[in-house]
């Protein structure tokens, strides 16, 4: 249950889809005055380090941040998440990269919250040390909170259990990030029925569950099972870099599911991601799908970058 690290995949191509979108919903939130709550089931260690430990295994970066990292023809949206990579390298060279808590505690405002779950027994103790680390450096810089209350929360439970204990947060306003590492079949299950319960307890919320598209069915199957999540509106968008490898292994596609997504993603995204598809693309078959739809009508047509495979 605890092999899986995420250092071997920092900064991958999946992460550059996951944490764009991630910053895009934060964004659209933090246009309103009022506070909200952010919470992530599957933390991870929150920060990695790109030239040593468990990501120069594979360097996946390479196949993720690393040919965005020199580009000065950036989309607008796409630089947003870009930059907020590179104030954490201030030597302008790459060598860290924030998983989605650091991303969510760059981009949150002082009055908003930041709920973290992580089970793994070693990155918890990374993550909590990488938040200790942050927050002493702020009150060296002489930044200290204006608000009550503990903004972030660590804890070592199941995110997946955990959620429900938060729903519907007292501000009535919630941002929900549910990456698990999917290394057993039963989190894709666990997706569905967690995302169930959460929609019962506050409808309102906005929901964003990451997964891999692999050939396992459990994976291909998923989305279509999310679709049916009572919610007013989903979003689904997915990036492939390439078309499976003749052994079937290694995560070429991964995507990104909305529920209650806002009215503005789609524009946005029908301009980033035909970008990250041309730069990030290996072969012919790189592609994105963005799709759109509520749980009774179905979906709208998709859309897709011109030439791409079907």
């Amino acid at each position: 249950m605890f092999s899986y690290r995420h250092g071997f995949h920092a900064g991958n191509h999946a992460d550059v889809l996951k944490h764009f979108v991630l910053v895009q919903l934060i964004q659209y939130l933090n246009q309103k005055d009022t506070a909200y709550t952010y919470v992530d089931t599957h933390a991870g260690a929150g920060l990695y380090a790109l030239d040593s430990g468990y990501a120069t295994k594979n360097a996946e970066f390479e196949t993720g941040i690393g040919p965005l990292w020199g580009k000065n023809d950036l989309p607008p949206a796409l630089a947003e998440y870009i930059n907020l990579i590179k104030e954490m390298n201030p030597s302008g060279k790459l060598r860290y990269y924030p998983g989605s808590p650091f991303c969510a505690e760059k981009i949150l405002r002082e009055q908003d919250r930041l709920r973290l779950f992580e089970l793994h027994p070693s990155e918890i103790k990374v993550l909590s040390e990488n938040f200790r680390k942050l927050e002493a450096h702020q009150a060296e810089q002489g930044k200290r909170p204006t608000v009550r209350g503990k903004r972030i929360i660590i804890s070592d439970t199941d995110g997946f259990d955990s959620l429900k204990s938060l729903l519907p947060p007292p501000s009535r306003r919630a941002l929900v990030l549910i990456d698990p590492p999917y290394e057993v079949k039963d989190d894709y299950r666990r997706v569905k029925s967690a995302l169930d319960e959460a929609v019962k307890r506050f409808p309102s919320g906005t929901y964003a569950v990451w997964y891999p598209i692999l050939q396992r069915m459990e994976s291909r199957e998923l989305p279509e099972k999310l679709k049916r999540v009572e919610c007013k509106e989903w979003l689904n968008v997915s990036l492939s870099i390439s078309g499976p490898a003749p052994d079937g292994f290694g995560l070429h596609s991964s995507g990104m599911f909305i529920l209650n997504p806002p009215w503005t993603l789609v524009a946005t995204l029908k301009e980033v991601m035909p970008y990250l598809v041309a730069v990030l693309g290996k072969d012919k078959q790189a592609k994105f799908e963005i799709q759109t739809g509520t749980p009774l009508t179905g979906q709208n047509p998709r859309f897709k970058k011109p030439g791409t495979a079907a």
